[in-house]
């Protein structure tokens, strides 16, 4: 990426070294990862990271750091089990981070030569000394952000015909099964469901069971009716299914069975309903559990890929970034909390289609 500072960090400290792709060779990552001299660990947050300030190894170390969006960083990890099983290390930043020509997911999260300069100060017992990594970081963010400026001034003549164009090829793009006039919003019908799923790592080892459906959620858009059923576990709950779902686990044991779901749900939905959600996780997991779907379905995630041209990141973060508040939530649980989001993103997008066709 020309904006990527992985690059920019290998020139600048010797002996690093970048190696590009999604998944490597086992002759390759025998060399990278060290040898007993200075053996391999992860700069990579999550579930049982040690705090390198606190706890940072006791002797040399040779440091493998995932370079990309998080969405990739987590994708590169899962593929490469010799990565996954080093022991990890994460860190809490002194400080947010000044890539000011993107968003970062969240205020402790900083690009790649900004966690090195911290972490190799930590590991160095020298935190000044690698200040200066952050020297051409900082002068490429000015460049960037001194060349957007001068061209947006000198299109500036251009913007009203631009932002025309760009109004009729955006809405051009909203999903045709939310534009089309004999769908409407009677027959729109946002659903949400979450999971209680074991980590992939724990079943690399052979301690984890299949993803099982634990909560499933919907909503009526034309009359904001809502059903919704938890579903009790029919194997061990993962050890962060409780606080990933927002639902303790005597509510989850607690809950109907899967066929009382299938049931009920069959007396909510139509069979010419258009089904809306955001990704295909919980959809597919509710099929492949028995359930049923309408044919006509939209996933909301690609169509906002498809609207705005680019990856949009989580949910969270793309109503963030389009300005959209999406109420209280319409039931308990993240579910509850999703479906609301989920209904405010179907409902922008008609929204937009109904404005083209005045």
């Amino acid at each position: 990426m020309p904006i990527g500072t992985a690059r920019m960090a290998t020139l600048c400290l010797p002996n690093a070294e970048l190696h590009e792709g999604v998944t490597w060779d086992d002759a390759t990552l025998e060399r990278v990862l060290g040898g007993d001299a200075a053996p391999a660990v992860l700069l990579y947050p999550g579930e049982g990271a040690i705090d390198v300030l606190r706890q940072p190894p006791s002797g040399p170390v040779t440091l493998v750091v995932v370079d990309g969006t998080w969405w990739q960083a987590r994708k590169i990890v899962r593929k490469n089990p010799r990565l996954a099983a080093l022991p990890r290390y994460a860190f809490s930043p002194p400080r947010p981070s000044e890539y000011r020509i993107r968003r970062e997911p969240a205020e402790t999260c900083v690009s790649t030569i900004e966690a090195l300069a911290h972490v190799l100060g930590v590991l160095e017992g020298d935190v000044p000394r690698f200040e200066a990594l952050l020297h051409p970081f900082r002068a490429m963010i000015d460049a960037q952000i001194a060349c957007e400026r001068a061209l947006r001034g000198a299109g500036a003549r251009h913007a009203a015909h631009a932002e025309k164009k760009r109004t009729k090829q955006r809405a051009s793009r909203v999903p045709p099964l939310l534009t089309a006039p004999v769908t409407g919003s009677s027959d729109l019908v946002c659903v949400a469901g979450e999971a209680n799923a074991w980590p992939y790592r724990s079943r690399e080892v052979g301690e984890a069971y299949d993803d099982e459906l634990v909560h499933w959620a919907a909503c009526r858009m034309s009359t904001g009716e809502v059903f919704e059923r938890v579903v009790a576990p029919a194997r061990p709950l993962a050890p962060r299914t409780t606080s990933y779902v927002e639902l303790d686990g005597p509510e989850l044991r607690a809950g109907a069975t899967p066929g009382d779901l299938f049931r009920g749900w069959r007396g909510f939905v139509r069979d010419t309903d258009v089904i809306c959600y955001w990704g295909h996780y919980a959809p597919a997991l509710f099929v492949a559990s028995g359930g049923y779907l309408p044919d006509r379905r939209v996933d909301l995630r690609a169509a906002a890929r498809d609207f705005e041209r680019a990856r949009v990141g989580t949910l969270e973060e793309h109503l963030g970034r389009v300005g959209l508040a999406a109420g209280p939530p319409l039931a308990p649980g993240r579910a509850g909390r999703r479906l609301a989001q989920i209904a405010a993103v179907t409902r922008r997008f008609v929204d937009l289609a109904a404005r083209e066709r005045v």
